[in-house]
């Protein structure tokens, strides 16, 4: 049990290395001005953050997934687990079930956290030497907001938070588990490291499909009022303003990039887990498949 914990923990900070240029990209588009764009695509915004802040400036705010990864993978886990052992079966509708549960769970957690990345994320915007900065790190930084804003600042976006994460998750376990079963994930299998990337990859990337507007909507909120000034009150008024000052593709923004993402986190997180478990255990104890999912939000799958 605490080996599976250990390995997920491991695989899970792979998947952040991996993926967080990606989703400092996402963030970056979601929330950049409609009457003043800085970026005119995926491809542009990589290209300007290097140029303009370094390679650095691609891995803003990733000290924030970082630290709540151990918090997350205990939740996700212990959750998902205790949840499929209580319902009885391992069916489909159970494994969804499960899947959500976990993901609204996990959501005290991913709220702070992912407010604290995209605060950090969208600091010192387009310029490569900060001369002066609001956050010193991802902990300064929600320090800074409890301070100014108590509680509720800190848990800005909790309900969008909220309406993401559970779908999501349970497409994620669903998603994952049908592959498997589908691809027949072995252990004596010579081909259960690609199989297990492929699941893990494509469950990454339905689950961000589910729910990708309600992830535009949680960035815009969590950004609000960082330079200055306070645009929304509310989720609604996020989706009305949003939409009719932007039109429907508002809810696509930055979608490519999170794609691109997707995929390779997950690959990663699972190619990990898989070698880690591999390495620790000998084969002949291992009875089956015991790759855990990838827990990166869809904030961080």
């Amino acid at each position: 049990m605490a080996l599976d914990f250990l390995a997920g923990c491991v695989g899970g900070a792979a998947g952040v290395l991996v993926g967080h240029p990606f989703d400092t990209v996402k963030v970056r588009l979601q929330v950049q001005s409609v009457e003043k764009p800085l970026y005119r695509g995926t491809y542009h915004c990589f290209q300007s953050i290097i140029k303009q802040e370094s390679a650095f400036g691609l891995y803003k705010g990733i000290g924030s997934p970082m630290m709540g990864l151990t918090f997350i993978n205990a939740l996700v886990f212990g959750v998902q687990g205790n949840t499929i052992r209580a319902l009885g079966k391992d069916t489909p509708l159970n494994q969804f079930l499960a899947g959500s549960a976990a993901g609204a769970i996990q959501c005290v957690i991913c709220c702070p956290m992912e407010l604290a990345k995209t605060r950090m994320q969208l600091q010192g915007t387009g310029e490569y030497n900060l001369k002066s900065k609001n956050y010193k790190n991802s902990l300064d930084c929600l320090v800074k907001i409890y301070q100014k804003e108590g509680l509720r600042g800190i848990n800005r976006g909790m309900v969008s938070t909220f309406l993401r994460e559970t779908p999501s998750f349970g497409f994620y376990f669903l998603t994952y588990d049908s592959l498997t079963r589908y691809l027949g994930c072995e252990v004596e299998d010579s081909y259960i490291i690609p199989k297990l990337l492929l699941a893990g990859g494509m469950s990454g990337i339905v689950s961000w499909l589910s729910t990708y507007p309600v992830d535009v909507i949680k960035s815009r909120l969590q950004a609000d009022g960082v330079r200055g000034v306070v645009q929304y009150n509310g989720i609604l008024d996020c989706v009305r303003k949003s939409y009719r000052e932007e039109g429907w593709r508002v809810f696509t923004r930055g979608l490519t990039s999170t794609l691109l993402r997707a995929f390779p986190v997950n690959a990663a997180t699972f190619a990990t887990v898989t070698v880690f478990l591999m390495y620790m255990r000998s084969e002949e104890n291992l009875h089956e498949c015991e790759a855990g999912p990838a827990i990166q939000q869809p904030s961080s799958l």
